[in-house]
């Protein structure tokens, strides 16, 4: 094996007319997601070996659920089954001035009231390599908390390096200095720190005084070095000109180098699981030991690319993240 992720898989409906509002819609199309999830199936899809823990309802939807993961080639035998209702997020897409927005329903859902110990981590993390985590899983309850930290923690006692996205959700928490008491125990293991600018100054209130994305984003990461402890750092950097066209570049900073990735001006389809696509994509790199410039620019290729792809799931193969990391980016015709 190579991989493991761990976190709460959820019930995505979308109104089935592309920007449709909620308030209006009539029909929603269904599917399965969650920042853990959409890194495993996008390392599925890469050809890596990836197992996703997670706690699922004993029912028809948990059954559907499974399914939508096995499709990708993950490893589904450590997930638990209980009575209980699986987590919902309803998203409404935004066009031009008028913002995206989510609505989460997901309190009191199964994978919510977990057991800390409820998961074999130890057997778990047997002759694997990275854990993948994010802090949502913080936020969906205290036990939730308390497993997060638990696994990050035995992943290091196995000898397994611990990728961790902030992923701060303003709407889960009460405030920031919450996450932050549990986002320090987690980064005390943590290998790899993904996430932006945005998210290190609304936890940790780290800000930069630069006007540039690039230049804020490195200054921030220089903040964060001395106040986090963290090693390396696989940021996003968006300059969001509206919701339809969004500038995007990404940055790896290490101990030896700081490298990053051109800027692509791209529009919008569906920018969720977008983050997600780039941290399964560097770690992708990191497995294949590439290159820290090669890392960057293959993460943010697959960044750019989620972009312009309706639904959570990356669906792009390797072939076609190295053609925009090559350049091919006018949009032709393949024929």
């Amino acid at each position: 094996m190579s991989f493991v992720t761990f976190g709460e898989l959820m019930l995505r409906l979308t109104p089935s007319l592309h920007r449709e509002k909620l308030q209006t819609t009539r029909q929603f199309d269904v599917n399965f997601a969650g920042s853990e999830s959409n890194v495993a199936s996008s390392l599925g899809l890469l050809g890596n070996t990836v197992s996703f823990v997670t706690k699922l309802p004993n029912n028809a939807m948990g059954d559907n659920a499974i399914q939508s993961l096995a499709k990708y080639g993950i490893d589904t035998s450590y997930i638990i089954r209980d009575k209980g209702r699986l987590g919902t997020y309803f998203i409404e897409m935004g066009s031009s001035i008028r913002p995206s927005k989510v609505i989460y329903d997901r309190k009191d859902s199964v994978f919510s009231k977990l057991h800390p110990d409820e998961f074999d981590w130890n057997h778990i993390f047997k002759n694997q390599k990275y854990l993948f985590v994010s802090g949502i899983t913080a936020a969906l309850s205290s036990s939730c908390a308390e497993a997060l930290t638990s696994c990050v923690k035995l992943a290091k006692a196995n000898g397994v390096k611990v990728a961790f996205d902030m992923n701060y959700r303003r709407t889960l928490w009460n405030n920031p200095k919450d996450a932050q008491l549990i986002f320090d125990k987690v980064l005390a293991y943590t290998d790899i720190l993904f996430g932006n600018a945005s998210v290190l100054k609304d936890v940790y209130g780290l800000k930069s005084t630069a006007s540039n994305p690039l230049e804020k984003t490195l200054e921030v990461i220089e903040l964060a070095k001395s106040k986090l402890g963290i090693a390396h750092y696989a940021f996003t950097i968006r300059n969001h000109i509206s919701a339809s066209i969004n500038e995007l570049q990404g940055v790896f900073v290490s101990p030896s180098e700081t490298v990053f990735s051109s800027n692509y001006k791209v529009e919008l389809l569906d920018r969720f699981g977008a983050g997600d696509a780039f941290a399964a994509a560097c770690l992708h790199a990191l497995l294949k030991e590439k290159s820290e410039q090669e890392l960057i620019d293959f993460g943010t290729a697959a960044f750019v690319l989620k972009h312009t792809i309706y639904g959570d799931q990356h669906t792009s193969t390797a072939e076609d993240i190295q053609a925009v990391v090559n350049g091919d980016i006018s949009g032709h015709v393949k024929r």
